[in-house]
């Protein structure tokens, strides 16, 4: 290895031989800017600083806040929010992907398909970004029950004609609940989401039917996850059976419609 040194009185000379010796007018020139970019420089300086300081603290901040609300919701229903329910949408979305078993159908989907495993694991991802909803505590319990025991109330009169609170009560506590009941309209989710608020929050299966916007949004707030009933692709089989399975091994509470198909 070979080091090269040079002293200050060679790059004085090179400073002299370009025309710019310390204190020359060349070195302390005014760079003018028109006012427009240095408002352009200014606001993407803005911008990076919101993206990196402020929005993640912000971010942090709303979060915890959500955390202890939730603590005191679970504090009050007999079946808690689980933190499977309460995971961020995306999270839940790579560990479906990922998941050994869902691996192993991209892999014979490629194969039977002829195309490649990427572009298999590409589909795999968007079945799962569509299946998997989002859900807000706060959409729940804040905006949804309200609405839908006014919508019940408005349009009949409700009777519970019998309860079964020992047989819920005795259910153990680390088990998993599944409500199966009758279905007779799309006003069966709305009656049933307002009865069963004082216990747990459901997670429904949605079909095609809800996949439109605003509805889309606001079923995913609730906890709802997109079906495609006459969907009978292998690799979308699989993804929605493994969500299915995996809400369930994680304690989510949940309600099932028959006649839904």
């Amino acid at each position: 290895m070979r080091l090269s040194f040079v002293s200050d009185r060679a790059i004085a000379n090179d400073c002299a031989r370009l025309g710019f010796l310390p204190g020359s007018p060349a070195m302390t020139t005014t760079v003018e800017l028109p006012l427009w970019a240095l408002l352009l420089i200014l606001a993407f300086a803005a911008v990076a600083a919101l993206n990196n300081v402020l929005v993640p603290s912000v971010r942090w901040y709303l979060r915890r806040r959500l955390e202890r609300a939730v603590g005191r919701l679970n504090e009050r229903l007999a079946r808690p929010i689980q933190p499977f329910k309460l995971a961020r949408r995306n999270d839940t979305v790579l560990r479906l992907v990922y998941d050994p078993e869902v691996a192993q159908a991209i892999v014979d989907h490629a194969r039977s398909t002829g195309i490649r495993e990427d572009v298999a694991a590409q589909t795999a991802e968007r079945y799962a970004r569509e299946i998997v909803p989002g859900f807000s505590a706060l959409t729940y319990f804040g905006f949804a029950i309200r609405a839908a025991k006014f919508l019940s109330k408005s349009l009949y009169r409700v009777r519970l004609a019998q309860a079964n609170d020992a047989a819920l009560e005795a259910i153990d506590p680390d088990a998993t609940v599944i409500f199966v009941m009758n279905h007779r309209s799309n006003m069966d989710y709305v009656l049933v989401t307002w009865l069963a608020a004082e216990r747990s929050a459901l997670a429904y299966a949605v079909g095609e039917w809800a996949r439109v916007w605003p509805l889309r949004q606001l079923v995913r707030a609730m906890g709802g996850y997109f079906i495609r009933r006459r969907h009978n692709n292998p690799l979308y089989r699989k993804v929605l059976a493994r969500y299915v399975q995996m809400a369930t091994e994680a304690g989510v509470t949940q309600a099932v419609f028959p006649e839904g198909g």
